[in-house]
């Protein structure tokens, strides 16, 4: 079965729909909701961390922390609180596509095609993965990356399952909202192609630039793969796949690995 590409005739405005400027609205209000108002905040923080007066590499860039420290019953309802609520601008892309006369599998975010989706999302994680642990690794030996803290959930029996459900939930939201529907609506408003791959760009390295430079930078470069892959495959499912994979790989490996091993930077 042949997919067509996101830049094919599908992403025309059919007939009804809002015009051009709506829909220009109807985006910033997404992303204001989401990975833009992210991006805001994460140049603010990145600002207070240039201005301590302390080196980037010795302050901390924390993920997944405890929300109720010792009270674990407690913290379980706030991690699954935080996922839930990760997904709600999944669900307002999905809504507002069955508005337009479609759904998300316009986006290629189905199980269509299952195994072909894990084989190519297993693959670029592999290639994306390990390059990027590397410019991690660089940038922060450079002072220009905080020390990322992947894990500060307690060891208890919920720490992996919460962990993989937090990876699932940050690829589903940014491969569905930075890759599929902004590339969709940027191209339902007349861009080109180079525009819209550096707009996805900019966004995904913009609320990773809490980390430094090294996430800024990194993720931008992943973002222009995913938009070319995007544009190859017509599907957002593998890239979803790949990027969960990276986030489960780093988050639980950090969680298991810490304080173990000499090269992992545990702040």
């Amino acid at each position: 079965m042949t997919i067509a590409p996101p830049t094919s005739p599908e992403n025309v405005l059919p007939p009804g729909s809002p015009g051009r400027r709506l829909l220009g609205v109807e985006l910033l209000i997404v992303l204001g909701l989401s990975l833009g108002a992210s991006g805001i905040y994460a140049v603010i923080s990145f600002a207070d961390s240039l201005t301590r007066h302390l080196a980037l590499s010795q302050q901390v860039a924390p993920l997944n922390s405890s929300a109720a420290p010792g009270r674990p019953w407690v913290d379980l309802g706030y991690q699954l609180y935080y996922i839930g609520r990760g997904l709600m601008p999944v669900a307002l892309v999905g809504y507002l596509l069955i508005r337009e006369g479609s759904n998300l599998r316009v986006l290629g975010f189905d199980l269509r095609h299952k195994l072909a989706d894990l084989g190519r999302g297993a693959a670029v994680a592999a290639v994306i993965g390990g390059s990027g642990l590397a410019l991690y690794l660089g940038s922060r030996a450079a002072g220009a990356n905080l020390t990322v803290v992947p894990s500060g959930l307690p060891d208890v029996w919920w720490r992996i399952p919460v962990l993989i459900g937090s990876a699932c939930q940050n690829a589903v939201l940014e491969e569905v909202v930075v890759l599929g529907y902004l590339i969709r609506r940027l191209e339902q408003r007349g861009w080109g192609w180079p525009a819209v791959v550096l707009t996805s760009s900019l966004l995904r390295g913009s609320y990773h630039l809490y980390q430094g430079v090294g996430g800024l930078v990194g993720n931008m470069v992943m973002g222009a793969i995913f938009c070319l892959l995007y544009r190859r495959w017509g599907r957002v499912m593998p890239l979803a796949v790949a990027h969960a994979l990276i986030d489960t790989t780093a988050f639980v490996g950090y969680a298991l690995l810490a304080g173990h091993v000499s090269w992992l930077p545990t702040g």
